[in-house]
């Protein structure tokens, strides 16, 4: 996993919404590196409207630094 994110470019904004995710899902992953533990706590997020809402402004955030990193696709 030395290179896992080897660019932040991406063709289209649709596959950099995809990386945005990525992003979300590996800072938990680097996070807590015990996927037993992950695995455990995993239902008291998944139905909690707080903790959804929550993750969605993380990956917003990812989403607009990536899209900045692509010039938000915009093409000559």
């Amino acid at each position: 996993m030395d290179n896992w994110l080897p660019t932040l470019q991406t063709e289209t904004p649709s596959e950099g919404y995809d990386l945005a995710v990525k992003l979300a899902r590996m800072t938990i992953k680097k996070t807590q590196t015990d996927a037993a533990i992950r695995d455990r706590l995993r239902p008291d997020y998944a139905e909690n409207a707080d903790s959804l809402i929550a993750v969605s402004a993380v990956v917003a955030t990812h989403f607009a630094t990536i899209s900045a990193a692509n010039g938000y696709w915009a093409r000559p």
